[in-house]
């Protein structure tokens, strides 16, 4: 196969340019394309072209946020450090990822918990509006679901993309019956990354006015 000769600069446009290509018959809807093109360009996986699930409010709620000086909560510190950073600060928005939190560690073992379910109780506390990016952990898409219902928080979005095996498909249906916005990647799928690119792929349609 012969080697493709790309400038630096511009190898992430001639990737999504192959994704475009290879997408095919597959038609995105507009306002979702760009989130679905970063994270087939993220995995090189284009089956997420047909599981990733998107409420109908879903994008606009999360570029509200992010014009509001959202809060993103991640379940893991690999996905903390995926999301752009210079992005988060150019919109005035802050990043966290409590699962390393002492506070947490004491209050899971003390309530017998997982970190996550925790430190989703540590999130509920925060006052701006909150984003939920979940790549690992389904239980932590249970905890939203319980605070959900008993109205203790209200996300503007959760992007519900854990992977495995253990409840992670009945944990992202459920979150998808929560009546919140949602980003959700049917099936066992997902992980850290996924989460990322979808935070990225928001924060671009805001910064990146040329993207």
């Amino acid at each position: 196969m012969d080697i493709e000769y790309v400038l630096p600069q511009d190898i992430e446009a001639r990737s999504m340019e192959i994704i475009e290509a290879e997408l095919g018959e597959i038609i995105l809807p507009e306002k979702v394309a760009p989130i679905v093109k970063r994270v087939i360009h993220t995995s090189a996986d284009f089956e997420y072209a047909r599981t990733l699930c998107f409420s109908e409010d879903a994008v606009s709620s999360a570029l509200q946020a992010l014009q509001q000086g959202a809060t993103i909560v991640t379940d893991t510190n690999m996905g903390l450090m995926g999301i752009n950073s210079a992005g988060v600060q150019q919109l005035g928005c802050q990043k966290y990822c409590f699962m390393a939190d002492a506070e947490v560690a004491k209050k899971a073992k003390e309530k017998g918990t997982t970190r996550a379910m925790a430190a989703i109780d540590k999130a509920c506390h925060i006052t701006t509006p909150l984003i939920f990016a979940i790549g690992n952990a389904p239980t932590a898409l249970l905890r939203l679901e319980e605070h959900i219902k008993c109205g203790r928080i209200k996300p503007a979005l959760i992007i519900g993309v854990p992977v495995g095996f253990v409840n992670v498909v009945a944990a992202k249906e459920r979150i998808m019956q929560c009546g919140v916005p949602f980003i959700v990647a049917r099936g066992r799928k997902g992980g850290s990354p996924i989460a990322a690119a979808i935070c990225n792929a928001l924060i671009y349609m805001l910064t990146r006015k040329t993207k």
